[in-house]
């Protein structure tokens, strides 16, 4: 896992307004906007699908943040049967629960949707992870009959409460195995292109959703291609932690809160979503075959280093190769997931920030 840390984040955010110039400058808010706050009630949540049609519940400008609530995706009733008392499962899922009707076929409740004013088809919405936060102490993990990556050897259910230490930062998976904490969270998306209809909430795709990438920590930025006016960005699908693959289908399953803030960038054209730490670029590819989605991301980085650093078609090739860190993300979403991790270090100090 890489971490990045504030100073990295600092540094990061004053390279790219030094490198963008007076024009870039003039077409994207600097993150000094409003900060706006969203729990999740019946009323603020999608339950289990994407989709243009999805109805906007805050409307903000570019520049500005939102302090979201998301929810544990699992229901009260199964919580409290893998040994949650009644008392510490929260009454907003219980909530959600029993008055949120109109449900897609994924399991997810996502946040939102969130339009930014002035957001089109075509331009980019970066979301800049400024922090996120455990807000419950505990998680869960699961599988499901026939289910996960291995559906053949497992033929019944069983989750498992995982009690969380926020001050630790570790997870207690057993008496002698404690798990690093990593906090992000597994789906953040916008609306699809209208003409995809709803969409189900498990597969990751051009919208992102459910990338369920770990890199995505605090201090971490998304590049999202916005289809549909104002892009209508949901987020939910916490996880305290997890490994590349995600083999069982869940992650260390939690509620987070974390703030976002959002720039409208019309001076990038992306049609894929793509991300970067403090330390690296990455580039993602998704589908239901594993080698399609591991060549969308190999190519999704050659693309990148041909347009925005510089190199010819050859060299970007030969460096993913030398360079590049090609992952898997998860294996379990009905669409595949790889990223391609690419260190900034390696490029002159005016380059690492171009984005």
């Amino acid at each position: 896992m890489r971490i990045p840390t504030p100073a990295l984040v600092l540094l990061l955010t004053t390279l790219s307004v030094a490198q963008a110039g007076p024009k870039a400058r003039a077409k994207n808010t600097t993150a000094t906007g409003a900060v706006h706050e969203l729990r999740a009630t019946p009323k603020t949540v999608v339950w289990g699908y994407y989709a243009a049609s999805m109805e906007p519940v805050l409307h903000i400008k570019s520049g500005d943040a939102v302090d979201f609530e998301t929810l544990i995706t699992n229901s009260p009733q199964r919580l409290e049967q893998a040994g949650m008392k009644p008392e510490e499962v929260q009454q907003s899922l219980r909530d959600i629960y029993a008055q949120v009707t109109d449900k897609g076929p994924g399991g997810h409740i996502l946040t939102g949707p969130v339009y930014v004013d002035g957001a089109e088809p075509g331009d980019v919405l970066e979301v800049r992870i400024e922090k996120i936060d455990l807000a419950i102490p505990y998680a869960y993990n699961g599988f499901g009959r026939n289910r996960g990556f291995l559906p053949e050897d497992f033929d019944y259910s069983r989750i498992k409460i995982i009690p969380l230490d926020s001050r630790r930062m570790i997870a207690e998976f057993a008496p002698d195995i404690r798990i690093p904490l990593h906090p992000f969270f597994g789906s953040m998306g916008v609306a699809p292109p209208p003409e995809r209809g709803r969409i189900s909430s498990a597969p990751p795709d051009i919208h992102g959703g459910n990338m369920d990438n770990k890199e995505l920590v605090a201090g971490s930025t998304l590049y999202l291609p916005v289809w549909v006016p104002g892009a209508l960005f949901v987020v939910g699908d916490g996880h305290a932690g997890m490994g590349n693959g995600e083999v069982d289908i869940t992650a260390l399953e939690t509620s987070l809160t974390g703030r976002l803030r959002f720039i409208i960038r019309k001076d990038l054209k992306r049609s894929y979503p793509s991300a970067e730490t403090p330390t690296h670029y990455i580039t993602m590819g998704f589908d239901e075959d594993l080698t399609k989605a591991t060549k969308l991301a190999v190519r999704n980085m050659i693309n990148f280093l041909v347009n925005e650093k510089h190199l010819s078609k050859d060299d970007a090739y030969m460096l993913t190769s030398v360079a590049g860190d090609v992952d898997v993300t998860e294996l379990v979403d009905g669409n595949q997931g790889v990223h391609v991790m690419m260190p900034k270090n390696i490029f002159p100090v005016q380059l690492r920030a171009k984005r």
